[in-house]
């Protein structure tokens, strides 16, 4: 194993035997009985300064159409989450199984939409080959795990919707090429792993430390 995997899954341990009081969660869930099951690949980067693998999504999705989120869908009859996340990494932007070390599942997180979703967290090498399918991925970037998953960067918004307030976390990342507008539930799921992971802040960022393809 890696000194990054090891870290990262010392701090998943840590984290998940804390309090829980700080996680985010969806308002709207209360009016839902039944939950499709999915999970999400949570790809970081084995880099000095690690990053996660996001992607946007195209805008003629039916679903979330241009929104930005993690690698990850449903999961199969028969299926185990991290074998679902696997899968669907592999479907949506050509990773491999073998090329991913998974450190375990974190919270489960359950939508307003309906889905419940556990985010699987995995170290990948660095530079490796993606091959996005333009089906269900516009453009891929990586972004800093310590920009992503600093509070400083989390920023509580509001919305109204159907007669109603909905509080979300949006993190807005500039690559110097674009601004990623990260929120609902990406944005949820990056909130709860940083309370989980409690990763050191971002040093003063430099413009090469970032990737980002169409």
């Amino acid at each position: 194993m890696s000194a990054l995997f090891d870290e990262i899954a010392r701090r998943l341990a840590a984290g998940h035997a804390a309090s829980s009081q700080r996680l985010w969660s969806d308002s709207r869930i209360r009016h839902i009985e039944t939950f499709i099951p999915a999970a999400v690949l949570v790809a970081i980067t084995e880099r000095p300064r690690p990053g996660v693998l996001l992607l946007h999504r195209p805008s003629t999705m039916r679903a979330h159409p241009g929104q930005i989120a993690f690698p990850g869908g449903r999961i199969d009859p028969g299926e185990t989450p991290i074998e679902a996340a696997l899968r669907e990494a592999n479907e949506e932007l050509g990773i491999r199984a073998q090329d991913v070390r998974v450190i375990g599942p974190s919270d489960l997180y359950r939508t307003g939409s309906g889905y419940e979703i556990t985010p699987v967290v995995a170290v990948i090498p660095p530079d490796l080959p993606i091959h996005p399918n333009p089906a269900e991925v516009a453009q891929w970037f990586e972004a800093p795990v310590d920009f992503i998953l600093d509070p400083a960067n989390q920023h509580t918004r509001s919305v109204e919707f159907e007669g109603r307030t909905h509080s979300f976390i949006e993190i807005v990342w500039n690559d110097t090429r674009q601004d990623h507008r990260i929120w609902g539930v990406t944005g949820a799921i990056l909130h709860n792993l940083a309370v989980r992971l409690d990763w050191p802040t971002a040093p003063e960022r430099t413009d090469s430390e970032s990737t980002d393809n169409a």
